[in-house]
């Protein structure tokens, strides 16, 4: 996941793995059916920073398919080109666009950790993978965990940069007041944040 959001980060449109078949692959490993987990995983978490989760694509390609390969990448190529490049294509600005995948880049460990204990599944064909990952308990879970310490991590790298208010914060990262308010409070009483009384606004801690 850390090679695929630096591809992004440093600018990339899209992000194309490939890998053998499921089922066919000649090492025990099997990592394609752990790349086929990071993928959806890695498409949840662009998804909660305003990314389009197209721009991430996986496909299962035998070393003897150069056709089905060139027909692949093309069709990735007319995709990208109909998204736009990144950021412009979702209307986020370049400096919006960095502070987002720095914020992912300082939870990557914590999404690791819920990747292993959550999510870690071994299904036997890709169908069983997307209704997994497309079920009301992963969604939950993405909602309740992954998009909160998101969330805190945005703002925390935001008032890295200097202290700003609640309205500021909201503003620059297009979140409900509310929420940024119960995110403020949560991440004070953490230690990462405190109120600044001579500017009224929030900093780092």
């Amino acid at each position: 996941m850390a090679f695929v959001l630096r591809a992004f980060a440093n600018g990339a449109d899209g992000v194309f793995i490939g890998g053998c078949w499921l089922g066919e692959c000649h090492y025990v490993t099997e990592g394609n059916y752990d790349a086929l987990s990071m993928m959806h995983l890695s498409r949840k978490v662009l998804e909660q920073i305003g990314v389009n989760p197209a721009r991430l694509r996986l496909e299962w390609i035998s070393g003897s398919e150069g056709m089905r390969y060139a027909e692949v990448m093309n069709d990735f190529g007319k995709n990208l080109k109909e998204l736009g490049p990144i950021g412009v294509g979702e209307g986020i600005s370049a400096d919006g666009l960095k502070l987002k995948f720095e914020a992912v880049k300082k939870i990557l460990p914590y999404l690791k950790l819920v990747e292993r204990e959550r999510l870690r599944v071994r299904f036997k064909t890709e169908d069983e993978y997307n209704e997994f990952f497309s079920s009301d308990e992963v969604n939950s879970l993405i909602s309740d965990v992954i998009a909160e310490k998101l969330a805190i991590s945005q703002i925390t790298t935001l008032l890295g940069r200097n202290p700003l208010s609640t309205r500021e914060i909201s503003e620059r990262l297009s979140l409900d007041p509310a929420e940024v308010s119960r995110h403020l409070n949560s991440s004070a009483r953490q230690g990462l944040v405190r109120y600044d009384e001579n500017q009224k606004r929030y900093a780092i801690a």
